[in-house]
């Protein structure tokens, strides 16, 4: 897993609130444990009509880019698919910025390196309608801080201090456990029963 400390980019907003698993990553399409590949059927259903990319739909607008997708309320809701993560993240998405995400979805995202940054509900209006405004607006996050920052706006954000260690050293959890495994072992050579 690649590292994640500051991530400075433009953002694509998508205030679509209760955007569930399904609608991430259509059931149809969840024929593979690898990680790759999912990011071409990202919101397969809303990018595209039938074979024809649907021009209303934001990911196919060119005026929008960069590696911070900016949801709206309660982003991730739905099935415990861990897919959904997969494909936010093989899109090249590396954060999503909600003001609620699902318990599960937020979990699998820093499972996989995608980093779920929960604000207010009036910082996420603001900074919606700033990439509105204006599609260059320039987003920066910093993990290590636990900021997000754009013009003069900033929020401090909360995140799982074990979570946030994994996502700095580009770890996941399995990683920490192998690095511990001599600790472990002294102390399950050292214990009584």
């Amino acid at each position: 897993m690649e590292k994640i400390n500051k991530i400075q980019s433009s953002g694509v907003p998508l205030p679509i609130e209760h955007v569930d698993t399904d609608q991430i990553i259509p059931a149809r399409f969840l024929k593979s444990t690898s990680k790759e590949g999912f990011g071409e059927n990202l919101f397969r259903d809303w990018r595209y009509n039938g074979s024809n990319a649907n021009p209303d739909f934001v990911l196919n607008d060119s005026k929008y880019s960069g590696n911070i997708l900016v949801a709206g309320h309660n982003f991730g809701c739905g099935s415990s698919r861990e897919h959904a993560a997969w494909a936010i993240h093989d899109y090249g998405f590396r954060a999503v910025v909600s003001s609620e995400f699902a318990d599960i979805f937020k979990g699998n995202a820093m499972n996989n390196g995608l980093l779920p940054i929960e604000v207010s509900s009036a910082f996420l209006q603001e900074l919606t309608e700033a990439i509105i405004t204006n599609p260059s607006t320039s987003i920066s996050i910093s993990l290590e801080d636990q900021t997000i920052a754009f013009d003069d706006k900033d929020y401090q954000f909360d995140i799982d201090g074990f979570k946030k260690k994994c996502l700095l050293e580009g770890k996941v959890e399995f990683d920490y456990l192998i690095d511990m495994r001599d600790t472990i072992k002294e102390y399950e050579q050292n214990r009584t029963f």
